[in-house]
């Protein structure tokens, strides 16, 4: 199976899962959904995002790898400070819930980029 492909079909399972136990074990009366659909489609943007910058910059020389990765982590990360600094702002969600399940939803989506990258690197080996 291709890396890409895999990424996506374990980044759909990671979803279904989350949102299963969110439903199940949170409840709909104790928490608001909009709050954490709405930090849940920016870290899983980010992490689409960084997954394709790599994936782009894989088979690229050193310079070129480095500019993409890092300074794309560096834009995905001052993107999302302003992104969440305008729904705090702006009253956009309940910021308890949204902050909460934003640092949540950013700590198990950076595993799974990583794990894509790690999968990545070990296919490249592998056929080297």
């Amino acid at each position: 199976m291709k890396p890409l492909f895999e990424f996506f079909v374990k980044l759909c399972i990671l979803s279904f899962v989350l949102w299963g136990v969110i439903f199940s074990v949170l409840g709909t009366g104790t928490i608001d959904l909009h709050s954490i659909f709405l930090a849940w489609i920016m870290v899983v943007a980010n992490t689409i995002a960084g997954y394709l910058l790599f994936d782009y910059a894989f088979d690229k020389e050193s310079a070129v790898f480095t500019k993409f990765v890092f300074g794309g982590l560096t834009a995905r990360l001052l993107f999302l400070m302003v992104l969440v600094a305008i729904i705090i702002i702006k009253n956009l969600a309940v910021i308890n819930d949204f902050v909460f399940s934003f640092f949540a939803f950013y700590c198990i989506y950076v595993i799974v980029e990583i794990l894509g990258y790690q999968k990545k690197n070990k296919q490249k080996k592998n056929t080297a």
